[in-house]
């Protein structure tokens, strides 16, 4: 019996935790193992769990991508640049995209909650960085409630996403939840221009500011009144203000 017992404190917790000890009585060493030869563990469930799940890659979107697709039903390929995955504990899972589908440009906005019916009207608040907070009205698509798109505006609101930092967005839904969340802009560009070039559309590019010489320059060809026009209005605006 002690060499009985000796050799069953050695078998790891997951041999000995049992309801039956006459299960455990029934355990016999083989004759050729000594009672108090040592066994080596095995790796226990929860340590082979815990080192599976560090082995995983992170499933987190945490940057802006470009993505082809074909259409099941036309057969037709389409792209669009996607916005990376909000921080859940902050924000609703709100995804943005730009879209090229069959030469027209598009803004996506999708969610996991319930917006708006089919086919049906409703309004996106967004915001920046620091500049004023814009409206843009959306219209759900014929088979969805959780996502809806522009064409209208989708040019500027893809180009005034290449001129700032980070966007936040607001959607007051249809049945008076507010979903918000808030996207990083500043790895958008190449995934966005992408898109712009399938669309055969560029990024609009900020204006060159008026120099003095080029003033000068034009000034000096205009007729001798529309000078006289132009300085007198110059005055004015340099001691009154504009």
């Amino acid at each position: 019996m002690r060499r009985k017992n000796a050799f069953l404190n050695t078998l790891p917790p997951c041999f000995t935790q049992t309801d039956n000890p006459a299960l455990l009585l029934s355990v016999r060493p083989h004759p050729r193992v000594k009672a108090n030869a040592m066994i080596k563990p095995y790796f226990s469930v929860p340590a082979l769990a815990l080192s599976s799940f560090l082995a995983l890659p992170s499933q987190a979107a945490d940057s802006w991508s470009y993505q082809q697709q074909s259409d099941p039903l036309t057969n037709q390929s389409y792209s669009y640049a996607q916005s990376p995955r909000p921080d859940r504990s902050l924000y609703d899972n709100i995804k943005l995209q730009i879209v090229c589908k069959q030469q027209q440009l598009q803004v996506v906005v999708e969610t996991e909650s319930l917006i708006a019916s089919q086919n049906s009207p409703f309004v996106v608040e967004y915001q920046i960085d620091q500049q004023p907070a814009l409206k843009m009205n959306l219209t759900t698509f014929a088979d969805s409630k959780r996502k809806g798109f522009n064409q209208e505006n989708a040019k500027a609101f893809a180009d005034s996403l290449l001129t700032g930092q980070k966007i936040f967005i607001r959607i007051n839904t249809l049945i008076k939840k507010t979903l918000s969340s808030e996207m990083l802009l500043t790895d958008a560009a190449p995934a966005i221009g992408k898109v712009l070039g399938d669309c055969g559309l560029s990024a609009a590019t900020a204006s060159t500011p008026y120099s003095l010489a080029e003033f000068e320059q034009a000034f000096a060809k205009l007729p001798p009144e529309q000078q006289q026009n132009i300085l007198v209005k110059l005055k004015k605006i340099i001691t009154e203000g504009p």
